[in-house]
C-alpha cells in the first residue's frame, strides 16, 4: 500500500464519519450543537477530515476543493469561538457556521462519491461535470429549508418580550 493510498483510506474514513454525527444532531437537537458529545465529535471529525484533505496538495495540487477546505476550517472556527461571549447571543451565528460546514461536507461527500460510481461509467467525470449541478442543487435546497428550520427554532424559543426586555438592558448599560 502506498502512501498515498493510505492516506486516502484514512482520510475517506475519518470524513464519512461527521455525515452521520451531523444527522444524529440534527435529529437529537435539531441543529449541530458542540456543547454536546454528539457535537464535540462532529467537530472533531470534521476538523481532522479537513486538515488531511491537504495532504493531497503534494498529488492534485491546489484545488477549488482546498479552497473550500479553507472555508470549512474557518466556519468550524467561528462555530466553536462563538461558544462563549458577545458573539454566542442565541446561537445564530454558530447555527449557520456549522450548518454551513455539513453543507459543504455533503458537497465533497456527494462529489467524491459520484466520480466514482458506478464503478467503470461513473456518473461524473470530474469535480466540474455538469451533472453534477442538480445534485448540487439539491443539497442547498435541503440546506436553506433544514438552516429555516433552525433558525425559526432558535427564534421562538427567545419570545419577542425576552428581546424586547434585552435590548432596553442594553441601551441602559450603554447608555449609563
Amino acid at each position: 500500500m502506498t502512501a498515498s493510498t493510505a492516506l486516502t483510506l484514512a482520510h475517506t474514513a475519518v470524513s464519512v464519519l461527521p455525515v452521520g454525527l451531523g444527522l444524529l444532531a440534527f435529529a437529537r437537537k435539531g441543529r449541530i450543537d458542540p456543547r454536546t458529545r454528539l457535537g464535540k465529535w462532529y467537530v472533531g471529525t470534521m476538523l481532522v477530515g479537513a486538515v488531511t484533505a491537504f495532504g493531497f496538495v503534494p498529488r492534485l495540487g491546489f484545488t477549488p476543493g482546498q479552497v473550500l477546505t479553507l472555508v470549512t476550517l474557518a466556519l468550524l472556527a467561528v462555530g466553536t469561538v462563538t461558544l462563549r461571549g458577545e458573539w454566542r447571543r442565541n446561537g445564530y451565528v454558530q447555527t449557520v457556521a456549522l450548518s454551513t460546514t455539513y453543507l459543504l461536507l455533503m458537497v465533497f461527500a456527494t462529489t467524491e462519491t459520484l466520480k466514482h460510481v458506478p464503478v467503470g461509467h461513473p456518473f461524473a467525470a470530474n469535480a466540474a461535470d455538469p451533472a453534477l449541478l442538480p445534485v448540487r442543487l439539491g443539497l442547498l435546497a435541503a440546506y436553506l429549508v433544514g438552516l429555516t428550520y433552525q433558525l425559526l427554532r432558535l427564534r421562538s424559543a427567545n419570545p419577542p418580550t425576552a428581546r424586547l426586555e434585552r435590548a432596553i438592558a442594553q441601551y441602559v448599560k450603554y447608555a449609563a
